[in-house]
Parts: C-alpha cells; sequence; structure tokens
C-alpha cells in the first residue's frame, strides 16, 4: 500500500427503509473517490413469488438473490469503465462465489466476516480441511495474517480490529483482504471508508425524505426512489461546490426558503 495516494472504492450495501405498509428494500452501490461518494448502482428488492410454509404462512421471495444482483451491479460499473480497486462489502455478501467473481475481473475486495467463518493458516491445512473459527484464531496486536477461507483456494489477509462502542462495550470486527500486499492499517483503513454508504442511505432519508413516500404502485414506488438517489446525489454535488456539508447545506437552503416565503408573506399583507 506505500506510495499509493489514493483507492477508488466501490462500497455495496443493503438497506431496508420503513414505510407505513412495508419496508422498501434498496440494494446500493457508492462509488467513493477523494472524500467524496456518488452512487452508481442501485436495484430495489422485489418479491412477487409466493412459497407456502409449514406453519401455513405466506412467504414472499425474489427471483433473484440479493448476490446475483450485487454482481449485476458490479457487472454494469465495469461495463461503464468505472475505475475503482477495491469493492468493500458488509457479511451480507460475504460469500466465495462474490469473491471469485471480483477477483476474476482484476478487482480486490474488502468484506467482513461473520465469526464462525472457517479459516486455514496453510495450503496444506486447507487441503486436509483443518479449519478453524476465524474468532478463534489468534491475530498479532494490529497484524494480520495469511490464510485460505473454507471453499476457496485463494489466499487472503486477515484482520482482527477490536473497537469501542457508545456505550462503553467492546466489539470486534474480522475483514478479508484479496490483496496480499495489504497490512492492518490498510485494511481497516480503507474499510472504515465503507460508513459512507450508511451516511448516504442516512441522506437518503433525512435530505430526500425517501421514506416518507405515499406512493402504492411498484412504479410509483421506484420512480420516488430513483428521485430521491438523484436529489442526494445533487445535493452532493452543491456540497462540493459550496464546500458545505450536505446536512447543513439543505438545513441552510430550508432556511433561505422559509425566508424567502416569510418575506412574499409580509409583501402579501402590506397590499392587503
Amino acid at each position: 500500500m506505500d506510495g499509493r495516494e489514493r483507492f477508488d472504492l466501490l462500497a455495496l450495501a443493503n438497506h431496508c427503509s420503513g414505510r407505513t405498509v412495508k419496508g422498501i428494500n434498496l440494494l446500493n452501490a457508492l462509488y467513493h473517490c477523494d472524500g467524496r461518494s456518488i452512487p452508481v448502482a442501485f436495484e430495489l428488492v422485489q418479491k412477487p413469488l409466493q412459497c407456502d410454509l409449514v406453519s401455513r404462512l405466506v412467504k414472499r421471495k425474489s427471483e433473484k438473490t440479493k448476490n446475483e444482483m450485487m454482481r449485476q451491479m458490479i457487472h454494469a460499473c465495469l461495463q461503464n469503465t468505472l475505475q475503482f480497486h477495491f469493492v468493500l462489502m458488509d457479511s451480507w455478501f460475504s460469500f466465495e462465489e462474490n469473491f471469485d467473481f471480483i477477483t476474476s475481473r482484476g478487482k480486490h475486495f474488502i468484506a467482513a466476516l461473520k465469526d464462525n467463518r472457517l479459516v486455514a493458516l496453510s495450503q496444506e491445512d486447507w487441503k486436509k480441511k483443518r479449519f478453524v473459527r476465524v474468532d478463534e484464531l489468534q491475530f498479532p496486536e494490529q497484524g494480520a495474517v495469511q490464510g485460505w477461507l473454507k471453499g476457496s483456494a485463494r489466499a487472503v489477509r486477515l484482520v482482527r480490529q477490536v473497537f469501542k462502542n457508545q456505550d462503553s462495550s467492546t466489539g470486534t470486527l474480522h475483514l478479508v483482504c484479496s490483496d496480499l500486499t495489504c497490512d492492518y492499517d490498510a485494511i481497516t483503513t480503507t474499510y472504515k471508508k465503507r460508513w459512507q454508504v450508511e451516511v448516504f442511505h442516512k441522506s437518503l432519508k433525512s435530505n430526500a425524505g425517501m421514506a416518507k413516500s405515499p406512493t402504492q404502485t411498484l412504479r410509483t414506488q421506484s420512480n420516488h426512489v430513483f428521485m430521491a438517489i438523484y436529489a442526494v446525489f445533487k445535493l452532493e454535488c452543491l456540497s462540493v461546490k459550496s464546500k458545505i456539508n450536505p446536512f447543513a447545506l439543505r438545513f441552510k437552503l430550508l432556511i433561505n426558503a422559509t425566508r424567502s416565503a416569510f418575506d412574499q408573506l409580509q409583501k402579501f399583507q402590506a397590499a392587503a
């Protein structure tokens, strides 16, 4: 990682925005470069299929899995010649098929792992199926180890990040990286940028009101989600030009609009 000034990232996340009827399940990809993030792909998870369960309840099912949608989004980004080095993912997408898809196209990934993922510490252990849980591994302090995930013959770098939550409790995050040149600091620092997806989703709800749509049909809901994403993108563009945080910028615009409306009201009252 030494000597590289920046890394263009494609961060992926799955979100569910609450509505009065049911949640909108949104899968999105965010492109992060030079401290700025822009949405480059999204998918609304539709569930038109119905399956009967043993409990006689009806559960809806999608025609495509979220992992299939994720790979399609990455493929679309590559077709559009989007330049990025890493794909950042949470544990939702930490599957060997996704890892193989990314590396086979000349890209690298950094992903969170569930604590029960099995890892071998040598190729011999991998061949003999001697695996240990990732949460039982011994990691050097702020160091990385090389290992092989069960189901994949590719060597990866593994790190354990220990952090404190707001309630003073301790949390643990296990990360896997396909770039064997990365050390602990490079992996953890790069993966931290995936949080921009969460900031983006917060902006969708707070600044664009995505969860407040009164729409009921598939087409109107899809249009509303697209326009909310576009509005956040335009707000980000204004933020770049004005050098004001998008949330502060939205508040500033709201104050100016309210002041303008109040001035107009004063003129109407004076003329009456």
